[in-house]
């Protein structure tokens, strides 16, 4: 069946095209021969009637084939984490160089701010001179040298996603887990990986919000890069509040900073750090278990191993030779600083994690529209979290803003994102389930 039409109607009745209808289509987005109006039918069919496992696998490993496949001649298990995305989730700087230490390669494609969500990209370009787009010989050699990479994907990196990733954002399509998989997975499995860990945020700040939506997503994607030959596992973790304490993009390498040089600990940012690495590590064969593998991580982390490699791959990438000893007067400051005082005395119980994404976008720390410029400096620091006493007046976080104006609507609308009641919550999980 190669003929777009014939698959598109074939999934809207609810059947199944063959897996080779499937590569097919995959291969037509990347090649034009599929039109932008069969693709939009395509993933309104999809969203509609869903995919089987094997098309699912079908589709991603059609999707990852529509470019350029890396393949590694490395001593080592190339690996990488993929995050679902979320508030203050920054454990991509940590765990990159942390998993480097522990003996594995890690060539981590990441991306840039995605709605009401922070992107690893822009967060490390807080740093001066730090270069997020490298040539492939650049990114070989970075491999050879210093073991890891935070970069973003290059244009022959499965093409067939990006084309129809642009028709899922203007077509009311983006929900359909089975595309939100072949997604994801086409770009890290196009990246050569021999296993991968997916942490997969649930709550607030999330885009999956129910533990049932995360849960399927989890299930997909593991079932998914399994079926196409990839080691992988998946943690659900809690994204009912920020995950740091700090949401913009230089206050977000500020806390991974603090935690890396041992400065100021982010106990919650440290352990899911450390729990997706030994999630790894076990599965790349480097430790006996996933209890193992998290313990090297943290002894990584606490002994000053992975702020050294960190330290050697901003400089691979661009940025200070002197920045892990010197990140206080490298990052950029914002000119306005301002309290956000409790409107109420209690208890945090909780904290809509979207509407503080939102709050630091509109201080200009994402993108209302692509192409936006990002200023690193602004956004949320010293957050309160779920279970914190809070009297009135007291404050709940710091807003750092370029403008007076811009501070004040930021302080109303992270009061607004605060829920305070009388009675001290019950705290979540940080690590809720394990799918794999």
């Amino acid at each position: 069946m190669t003929d777009a039409r014939q698959i598109i109607a074939t999934i809207r009745d609810g059947r199944q095209p063959s897996p080779e209808a499937l590569r097919w289509f995959a291969s037509g987005l990347a090649s034009g021969e599929v039109t932008d109006a069969q693709a939009g039918a395509f993933a309104m069919a999809v969203l509609l009637k869903g995919l089987s496992e094997e098309g699912r696998v079908a589709l991603t490993k059609g999707m990852r084939d529509s470019g350029k496949v890396m393949a590694w001649d490395l001593p080592g298990p190339v690996v990488d984490k993929h995050s679902t995305g979320g508030i203050g989730d920054c454990t991509s700087l940590l765990l990159a160089p942390a998993l480097a230490v522990c003996g594995a390669y890690v060539p981590m494609i990441s991306g840039r701010g995605l709605g009401h969500t922070g992107g690893t990209l822009d967060k490390l370009e807080a740093i001066p001179g730090f270069r997020t787009g490298l040539t492939e010989s650049a990114l070989r050699t970075q491999m050879t040298e210093v073991r890891c990479a935070i970069v973003a994907a290059g244009g022959d990196l499965a093409p067939a996603d990006k084309r129809l990733y642009a028709i899922r954002d203007v077509s009311g399509t983006v929900e359909s887990i089975d595309l939100i998989t072949a997604s994801i997975l086409s770009k890290k499995l196009a990246a050569g990986l021999e296993a991968l860990v997916l942490d997969v945020k649930c709550g607030s700040g999330a885009f999956m919000k129910t533990p049932d939506r995360a849960e399927a997503l989890a299930r997909s994607l593991v079932t998914t890069a399994q079926g196409a030959g990839c080691m992988t596992s998946a943690l659900i973790t809690d994204m009912s509040q920020p995950l740091a304490t700090a949401a913009g993009n230089a206050l977000e390498v500020i806390e991974v900073m603090e935690t890396l040089t041992g400065t100021s600990v982010n106990v919650a940012l440290r352990d899911v750090t450390v729990a997706l690495g030994g999630e790894l590590l076990a599965l790349a064969g480097l430790a006996s278990d996933a209890e193992d593998g998290a313990g090297r991580i943290a002894e990584a982390l606490e002994s000053g191993a992975a702020a050294e490699c960190f330290g050697r791959m901003v400089v691979a990438q661009g940025g200070p030779a002197d920045f892990v000893d010197r990140w206080p007067d490298r990052l950029p400051s914002a000119p306005v600083m301002l309290e956000v005082p409790a409107l109420e005395g209690g208890f945090v119980t909780a904290i809509d994690g979207e509407a503080l994404g939102l709050a630091v976008v509109h201080l200009g720390g994402g993108r209302l529209r692509e192409g936006d410029r990002v200023n690193p400096s602004v956004g949320l620091s010293d957050l309160a979290g779920i279970g914190e006493e809070a009297g009135a007046g007291v404050p709940l976080a710091m807003v750092h803003a370029v403008t007076e104006d811009a501070a004040k609507a930021a302080v109303k609308a992270v009061q607004t994102a605060y829920l305070i009641a009388s009675a001290p919550p019950v705290e979540p999980d940080l690590v809720q389930k394990r799918i794999g």
